[in-house]
């Protein structure tokens, strides 16, 4: 999918008010973002590798449903999902301090590396995954929302519960939502060329990946 005419790029900005069109206009663009920093790069160190950066969208017209994932909804069927405006109560944080132990390497500091201080309208309307077991929070995750797509901020889930995948079901709970809002795209963040831990990213049907040319390429 790279054109031999590979140029590096590693970019920033920071913004605090982008318009949901704005927020679809750099998604395209192969940027993310965490609270009010925008950023962009093509090459990343994974381990001990550099390797090519690959971000990735789910076109939302081609997507649907494997076994496993159906597998996954039913597996967690007896759980209580709620969707709201991102507000971060201290049993969100504690499940963050719980879920970073999971990391060796990158492990961020707080959940606001990821979030901004007013994190459900700053820098745009942002929306809370909160996953509940007996009333007990197991899972949450963050996106951000715009006029015709959504994109994945951060999940993170009980470490205990591993075997329940709650890491994909957050993610189909917001490819749900977006369905369910008319959305035409959800961008689930960056991948590497070649296999990493990030390879979870790329088992949708629909996906589409960025060239960084400009265009949107069937992956």
């Amino acid at each position: 999918m790279f054109k031999n005419d590979f140029h590096y790029i590693n970019e920033e900005f920071h913004a605090e008010n982008l318009l949901p069109l704005q927020m679809d206009a750099v998604w395209a663009e192969g940027w993310r973002h965490f609270g009010i920093h925008f950023f962009r790069y093509n090459l990343g160190m994974y381990e001990v590798d550099i390797r090519r950066v690959i971000p990735l969208r789910i076109r939302l017209s081609d997507f649907k449903l494997s076994k496993s994932q159906r597998r996954i909804l039913r597996r967690n069927a007896d759980l209580q999902t709620i969707i709201d405006p991102i507000h971060v109560t201290s049993e969100i944080e504690e499940l963050f301090d719980r879920h970073k132990s999971r990391f060796k390497q990158g492990v961020p500091d707080s959940i606001y590396d990821f979030l901004s201080h007013e994190p459900a309208n700053v820098p745009c309307e942002a929306m809370e995954v909160c996953v509940y077991n007996n009333e007990k929070l197991i899972a949450a995750s963050f996106f951000a929302v715009g006029e015709r797509s959504i994109s994945a901020i951060y999940g993170m889930f009980e470490p205990e519960e591993t075997a329940r995948s709650l890491g994909i079901f957050t993610m189909l709970k917001e490819i749900e939502f977006a369905i369910g809002s008319g959305k035409d795209f959800y961008y689930q963040g960056y991948c590497y060329e070649g296999e990493s831990f990030y390879d979870y990213k790329k088992r949708f049907a629909g996906i589409e990946a960025f060239d960084w040319n400009g265009k949107w390429e069937k992956f």
